[in-house]
């Protein structure tokens, strides 16, 4: 690879839709013309977690993640080299991750809460977008995952959306909205961003080609 790839970062705040934004952006194109790495794989363990004054771990930190290690898995990307991490299986111990292998492609997508707050991560990227939505609509989502995906009791997913997602989307990913190429409106759906940026993806790839 001659080129150097073109960076897109993708964020935004829990039930934002921003997972969802990359996942249909990766139906249309195949694995050779972009590589998507997510900040989720670079959770620390549980039992590295930091635990707030209820007793209860933390994991919508910045300090949740191996931020070094994630930088440098990009900067291996961007010179054409393979990573290779475990599955993220949402820190169960029950659950035996697998060994996925990243190839670095012409357009790399790094997704994620933190990215832009990421100094180093984001410095690297060279288009950036943020996914944003309604607190309240935000909200809904994140207790349709949590409780009904997930299993998990409705006072947890209050107390930690009022304790740590809210002050920590407040601190470390709101702030970054403003600087982003682009923000992208999901209170109902993102169809029109998705395509315009799925066209943008197209053209780098096309000229690409070309050099």
């Amino acid at each position: 690879m001659n080129q150097r790839p073109f960076i897109i970062g993708i964020s935004g705040g829990s039930g934002s839709g921003k997972t969802t934004f990359v996942n249909e952006l990766a139906k249309s194109f195949s694995p050779e013309q972009v590589c998507i790495l997510s900040q989720d794989n670079y959770y620390k363990p549980r039992e590295e977690q930091i635990i707030d004054n209820a007793g209860e771990k933390n994991f919508d930190l910045p300090e949740s993640f191996r931020e070094a290690e994630y930088h440098n898995d990009v900067l291996r990307l961007l010179n054409g080299e393979d990573v290779v991490l475990k599955e993220y299986v949402y820190n169960n111990p029950l659950a035996a991750p697998k060994l996925i292998t990243y190839k670095s492609a012409p357009i790399v997508i790094i997704e994620g809460i933190f990215v832009f707050h990421f100094k180093d991560v984001s410095d690297l990227m060279d288009f950036k977008i943020f996914i944003d939505a309604d607190e309240h609509i935000k909200l809904i989502r994140r207790i349709k995952r949590d409780q009904i995906e997930r299993n998990y009791p409705i006072e947890d997913v209050l107390y930690r959306y009022q304790n740590h997602v809210f002050p920590s989307y407040q601190k470390f990913i709101l702030p970054y909205k403003p600087a982003c190429d682009i923000v992208v409106n999901n209170n109902v759906n993102f169809e029109n961003a998705l395509n315009t940026v799925k066209l943008s993806i197209k053209e780098k790839l096309d000229g690409w080609k070309q050099n």
